[in-house]
């Protein structure tokens, strides 16, 4: 589905992706690991088209569309969601409003539209607190937010940037047990994650950055079992 090949990222003279290239495949689950500053967030900004990093050589495909050189407006409106490092939310605005100003898409074939209701049955929650602002919500209530916000476009390829970053482990198996909803329907998830066991019990296929290159590629199963990969790019 999501195919980045050779990809190059830079911030000013500051290199950070170096001949990126990985294969995000349509309905599963891909998994980005490394350490911190080895360029998981540059990479899932260059997929969207976000400014900075700068793109200076590569290709990022979505299907057959090549992504470079396209607004982040419309790489979602071609079906690319995102859940941002950090939520990234409106302080005034209440659960209800983040739901209704989200530009939508309609539903590709084959899979549901996401309404607010349908929003509000993934996480229960934030139906209790729907009329509560951005500033007076937990930071769970806020990723269970931003992840509903992102869902709410009917995005075919959805980006997770640590989405269990900062949670209480009960929060933790919330937004997991929501991923793999979300895996069940069929959505493809392209997911960032710092917390290994989380992260190797959620997604089909492992990718390890390290200094802006890819240093491991293949399937979660074998990475959990492979304890000289992980601690030797990992430190685990």
């Amino acid at each position: 589905m999501l195919e980045i090949t050779d990809l190059h990222s830079s911030y000013g003279e500051a290199t950070v992706l170096r001949g990126v290239n990985v294969h995000v495949p349509a309905r599963q689950i891909t998994g980005l690991l490394g350490r911190n500053g080895m360029g998981k967030t540059t990479l899932i900004r260059s997929i969207m088209g976000l400014t900075p990093p700068q793109v200076t050589q590569g290709s990022i495909r979505l299907g057959d569309t090549q992504l470079l050189g396209m607004s982040p407006e419309d790489i979602a409106a071609l079906g690319v969601g995102l859940v941002p490092q950090g939520r990234r939310l409106f302080a005034s605005l209440t659960v209800t409003e983040h739901l209704e100003i989200c530009p939508k898409r309609p539903a590709s074939q084959g899979r549901s539209d996401w309404t607010i209701q349908r929003a509000l049955e993934l996480f229960p929650r934030l139906g209790e607190r729907r009329k509560h602002r951005g500033s007076q919500l937990s930071g769970g209530e806020r990723q269970m937010l931003a992840i509903v916000r992102a869902l709410m476009s009917n995005p075919d390829l959805l980006l997770m940037d640590e989405p269990t970053e900062g949670l209480a482990p009960v929060m933790v198996q919330t937004v997991e047990a929501a991923i793999r909803v979300l895996r069940e329907e069929g959505l493809t998830v392209l997911l960032v994650e710092q917390n290994l066991r989380s992260a190797l019990s959620l997604v089909d296929t492992a990718h390890i950055l390290e200094t802006g290159s890819v240093v491991y590629s293949g399937p979660a199963a074998e990475l959990a079992n492979d304890t000289a990969t992980l601690r030797r790019h990992l430190g685990v």
